[in-house]
């Protein structure tokens, strides 16, 4: 499947581990429960280890058909043949890293609650956006938080696919996929679910019972 069609559903992020073969793990059991969207995010390692690790989750993600964005690193994506990069508001210019993408790879860009930032990212050449902080986030606590009527008034105006990030969980779900976000971004209640494989699971199910 085109990674353009996959732009619904769990869009899973990589935690912070230091345990290499841990987190490849813990990737897996989310690819097994139904993850088809899986962000590199690493804000912390050093250039060997982004390169080694980029490569490892994209043999993960072929194995299971599943499409690898890569996070505010353009040319780490295209090095591993990535399906797509996700740039946030200070990782870079979006136009210039449209151009550098090669054919039919994606780009999001973080528009946090701003629709307008989000109008110029389509204008780039955004392929879809993401809206947050919508609930508290313990990975960024500090962050503005996105009311949920936003994704309704975005997808009023745009057929551009949304992506709900900060702090989800299970529980809250439900109410943000109704509210018209086609993707949740999600690290803690994932990865951090004592059966990653279940909850990756019972996300994945939920997209199945809301429309398109």
């Amino acid at each position: 499947m085109p990674p353009r069609e996959r732009l619904r559903g769990l869009y899973a992020v990589t935690p912070d581990d230091a345990d290499e073969p841990q987190l490849l793990n813990a990737v897996r059991a989310a690819l097994e429960g139904g993850v088809r969207l899986l962000q590199y995010r690493d804000k912390t390692a050093d250039a060997a280890r982004r390169q080694r690790l980029a490569m490892a989750l994209r043999q993960r993600c072929s194995e299971f058909d599943a499409c690898l964005i890569v996070n505010d690193d353009v040319a780490l994506a295209v090095a591993i043949a990535a399906d797509g990069v996700h740039l946030g508001a200070d990782d870079g210019d979006l136009a210039a890293a449209r151009r550098a993408l090669p054919a039919g790879m994606l780009l999001g860009a973080s528009c946090y609650a701003d629709p307008e930032r989000a109008r110029a990212a389509v204008a780039a050449g955004a392929d879809y956006v993401a809206f947050g902080a919508v609930c508290p986030s313990p990975t960024k606590p500090q962050a503005v938080r996105a009311p949920l009527d936003l994704f309704s008034r975005w997808r009023a105006e745009s057929t551009v696919p949304a992506c709900a990030i900060g702090g989800i969980t299970l529980a809250a779900a439900p109410h943000i996929i109704a509210a018209g976000a086609g993707m949740l971004a999600v690290i803690t209640d994932l990865f951090g679910a004592p059966d990653i494989v279940r909850r990756a699971a019972d996300y994945q199910r939920l997209f199945e019972e809301q429309p398109a």
